[in-house]
């Protein structure tokens, strides 16, 4: 039997295909793209997700511009130091802010006290390359309430030992570190206390409120003047020494010589005091990393000016962020439906099969988005958009493939036998009546797909690919609530007009 072109269901089938046909496209092309790393890209700056690390990225790249460097990319807030470091191996960044502790203990893994010629010597096989001290030491310390401290008479780490019932909230990769936690417990016998995992920038407000005692922090921290807070004396010396430094790449000085040449210039230019200063001036005073930088380099002392919340919210980085979030969303619920739809399709005619699709997409869904994004950025050896979309597309599916099952199997069994009865083939079946009453379900589960992306898409921040998620990143470091809104405000607006645009989709009749 033969479909008529102007048949009503053979129109709907056709407008279905040209949808997942364009979904295909715009899933692919931008993939591709994002995917390319053209040489061109001019010298890429990576930092931390903490305030000295985001500032330090700052004056990089600030101070790389004013000598003349037209392609500047900064990459703020890439997380920890293995990010970091595998984003200088698959040439995703081309140096970032460091410090000579972590790169012995963290990279190098090594106890020993290394000078900058050894650190060198060993980073060398790595590719890699440290140069350029900045200054300042800013090494690991633990600090307590200052009142408290004295009511208990603790004034050195090793105190500690003697208080089992304090309470520890220490930040996520300060737990995980040899030159962390897991060596001060070795060294000064702390087994008894148990840490609480916090974000930094949420365990200063903690500590305030008596709900951890303990907090660990930087040497240059301005949250120990400003929560009044006291330093507990390492009379161990178990932390190493913390100098600022540059780490990048070996091949970085003859690639980019006149830049390497105006990084040279920032050999000791910040003091001890300078840093705590920059700090302050913005978890305190309440400037931004670009100004404080830009203050630094000009030795411009002026007060920084405060913005509106309505300025922070539509500041010159809300469209550039508004299309970063919009591309991961669409590319990977995208890559989601024309790969989900299939199969859901093979769910519904292949139980067996579908049970183990079902299962493992199941399975995706309880892997933490930063775990996943770890192994992610490990398989593959990149940041950016890469993993982030993977990651996206992985999470997407579940929705989509559970819907596709579910709306094909509400379709009731005389529907099939009046099909059956016309002599439709199973794909005629399929295209023509199956998945066009089945449209509403599958629809559904795509918006929920969407809607859930735009949500997780913030994390997408922790690895370079940018969205809303930098200024959610950026109000953790500083515990700014401003800053926190005015990332989380335009992605539930997102995920809020998403849901109302496949709600019209929805009715309407193909």
């Amino acid at each position: 039997m033969t479909t008529h072109p102007d048949n009503p269901a053979t129109r709907r089938a056709s407008k279905l295909l040209r949808l997942m046909a364009c979904c295909l496209l715009v899933a692919s092309c931008p993939l591709n793209t994002v995917a390319s790393n053209p040489s061109d890209t001019g010298v890429v700056i990576g930092s931390k997700r903490f305030t000295e690390a985001y500032i330090l990225g700052e004056i990089i790249s600030q101070r790389l511009k004013q000598a003349g460097q037209d392609k500047v990319t900064l990459k703020s807030g890439l997380g920890n130091t293995g990010i970091l470091v595998a984003a200088l191996s698959s040439r995703e960044i081309d140096l970032y802010p460091e410090y000579t502790g972590t790169i012995t203990r963290e990279i190098l893994k090594t106890d020993q006290a290394l000078s900058l010629t050894d650190i060198n010597k060993r980073l060398l096989p790595l590719g890699l390359q440290a140069g350029v001290l900045l200054g300042f030491d800013n090494a690991y310390v633990l600090a307590m309430r200052r009142e408290q401290a004295a009511k208990l008479k603790i004034s050195k780490i090793s105190d500690l030992s003697k208080h089992p019932a304090l309470i520890p909230g220490l930040s996520h990769e300060f737990i995980g570190r040899e030159d962390g936690w897991k060596g001060l417990v070795s060294a000064y016998q702390l087994d008894q206390l148990h840490p609480r995992g916090l974000d930094h920038g949420l365990a200063y407000e903690a500590i305030a409120s008596g709900q951890i005692d303990i907090v660990d922090a930087y040497g240059t921290d301005s949250k120990l003047i400003r929560y009044d807070l006291t330093v507990l004396e390492d009379d161990r010396h178990f932390f190493p020494v913390y100098e600022a430094v540059l780490l990048y790449r070996a091949d970085f000085p003859t690639r980019f010589p006149s830049s390497w040449q105006a990084l040279l210039s920032l050999r000791n230019s910040i003091s001890q005091q300078k840093m705590l200063e920059l700090n302050t001036s913005v978890e305190i005073k309440g400037s931004t990393f670009e100004k404080a930088a830009a203050q630094f380099l000009s030795r411009d002392q002026q007060n920084p000016v405060n913005k509106s919340f309505f300025k922070l919210l539509f500041g010159d980085d809300f469209w550039r962020l508004g299309l970063q979030h919009c591309l991961l969303v669409l590319i990977s619920v995208g890559l989601a439906t024309c790969i989900g739809l299939p199969l859901g399709i093979l769910c519904f005619y292949q139980p067996k099969t579908g049970r183990w699709v079902l299962s493992a997409c199941n399975i995706v869904q309880t892997i933490p988005s930063l775990a996943m994004l770890a192994f992610l950025i490990s398989a593959f050896g990149l940041i950016g958009m890469v993993p982030a979309i993977t990651a996206l597309f992985l999470y997407a599916l579940l929705p989509i493939v559970q819907n596709t099952h579910a709306g094909l199997r509400e379709i009731s069994p005389g529907m099939r036998e009046a099909a059956t009865a016309l002599a439709l083939k199973p794909l005629d079946r399929l295209i023509l009546i199956e998945l066009p009453i089945a449209k509403a379900v599958i629809l559904g589960g795509i918006q929920i797909a969407a809607v859930l992306s735009v949500g997780t898409a913030t994390i997408a921040a922790f690895v370079g690919a940018g969205g809303f998620g930098d200024r959610i990143a950026q109000g953790l470091a500083l515990n700014n609530n401003e800053l926190l809104l005015a990332g989380a405000i335009p992605a539930a607006s997102l995920a809020l007009l998403l849901q109302f645009l496949f709600e019209k989709l929805n009715k309407k009749r193909f």
